[in-house]
């Protein structure tokens, strides 16, 4: 049977679905029958339950799982018939005039749209490289030696300096008032490595346990708290202690607790190299990509479906919320969020997951196995046992999709940084690392 669809708007789209209501009253009654030999009543053995009661008590769910299965069966049906790709689901509402013996729905939904992708060798791409220098190592090696530092209480007479942990009391003023957040006992923090502002971590040098004073504090115009952002606060501090830091050693205990069987330094030095430049070429891969992405958003042309876009923010939504609970924001399920925060990041993932789409199927850019099988070689390597990560991968059907989501994009990045005009820039490691 031939299917009408109806146009409304770019990519909406409208079809009438019609259902025999003798079909669906039977279907209703069939699967009652078959719950009442199961269900349980008080008065009555299984399987003895009037129809009458079956009825009154289920008749209802009954008969909406039936409308829905058929509903759903006769949009699939007319959908496939019309070769049409549904984006989204569609919105079914029931026709009051309807054939006797009949019941019809409209169901409007939209499509997904013509993707035109247009000429990509004009657009200019940054691809950026780096290297993992000795200066990095060294730096990681210190990293690793400040997790695991110490600190001794220093004497009454030395002065806080550089790298000490402080223990202070502090209450801030602004115009003579308190403020929140502007007071705390016992606070510690290491003098030097930016835990604090600036002008608060140079006030506290050379104190000495016992003594006190005061100085002004002008917040940054950007501060984080809106509250005191801009404004210059009068501040109170009291030193209560003094630590120094005491670094271990880089010697072979310290060596042999970081994993380093041989306890070499050399070998120490190999590892974090390892470790480094895995570090640097994943954030490589993932600044080239984004800019590959950027690229192909230029030149492609499509109308973005609203139901998708919808789709999009809800799971943007549900992500934030996430968030907010493992932050332990209470009643995170209730925090009014405005939805339009979202849209122009739903917009950009739809645009660009249709743009994809689209260059995959035209050059073939799909995941091979022996790319697959690569991609989840490379992520075992950063574990102790790499066999079982591999077997974790690939025992879990979830999990290889998300692999081949990955390997996929990295094709499609390649294939961009091919037709592109592309201009190599060296990023230092650590502009790299701070990006």
């Amino acid at each position: 049977m031939a299917v009408t669809v109806e146009t409304l708007e770019k990519l909406e789209r409208r079809i009438t679905l019609t259902l025999a209501a003798d079909d669906v009253s039977r279907e209703v009654d069939a699967r009652l029958k078959k719950l009442s030999r199961t269900i349980k009543a008080d008065g009555f053995r299984p399987g003895k339950v009037p129809m009458s009661v079956v009825t009154q008590r289920y008749g209802y769910s009954v008969h909406y799982e039936v409308m829905n299965d058929r509903i759903g069966q006769a949009f699939n049906d007319s959908a496939n018939g019309a070769k049409l790709r549904v984006a989204g689901a569609p919105k079914i509402t029931q026709k009051e005039a309807a054939p006797a013996g009949e019941l019809q729905f409209d169901a409007t939904f939209e499509v997904y749209p013509e993707v035109l992708i247009g000429e990509l060798s004009g657009v200019e791409v940054e691809r950026a490289s780096s290297d993992v220098t000795d200066v990095a190592i060294d730096r990681t090696i210190d990293i690793l030696r400040k997790q695991r530092r110490s600190f001794a209480q220093r004497s009454a007479s030395d002065g806080a300096a550089e790298t000490d942990r402080v223990t202070i009391d502090f209450e801030g003023k602004i115009d003579g008032e308190p403020f929140s957040g502007g007071k705390a006992d016992a606070f510690q923090f290491i003098i030097g490595e930016g835990q604090m502002l600036a002008q608060f971590d140079q006030a506290v040098r050379g104190m000495k346990v016992g003594e006190s004073k005061t100085f002004a504090l002008a917040f940054p115009a950007d501060y984080h708290g809106k509250d005191v952002a801009g404004k210059e606060a009068d501040f109170m501090v009291t030193m209560k202690k003094v630590e120094a830091q005491h670094l271990p050693a880089v010697d072979d205990a310290f060596i042999r607790s970081l994993g380093i069987a041989d306890g070499s330094g050399a070998g120490l030095r190999a590892d974090v190299k390892k470790n480094l430049e895995r570090e640097v070429k994943a954030r490589l891969l993932s600044r080239n990509k984004s800019a590959a992405m950027d690229a192909l958003l230029k030149v492609v042309s499509l109308e973005l479906p609203k139901a998708l876009v919808e789709d999009e923010v809800g799971r943007l939504l549900a992500s934030a919320r996430e968030d907010l609970k493992k932050r332990g924001v209470k009643d995170a399920d209730k925090a009014e969020i405005p939805l339009e925060i979202f849209t122009p990041q739903a917009e950009r993932r739809v645009r660009l997951g249709l743009a994809v789409g689209e260059l995959v199927r035209l050059h073939k850019l799909q995941a091979k196995p022996e790319q697959l099988q690569a991609h989840i070689e490379e992520l075992s390597q950063s574990y102790e046992r790499p066999t079982d990560v591999m077997s974790w991968y690939l025992g879990d059907r979830q999990r290889m999709a998300e692999v081949e989501a990955v390997v996929i994009e990295n094709n499609v990045t390649q294939h961009i940084l091919g037709q592109v005009k592309v201009n190599d820039k060296a990023l230092a490691f650590d502009e790299l690392m701070n990006a």
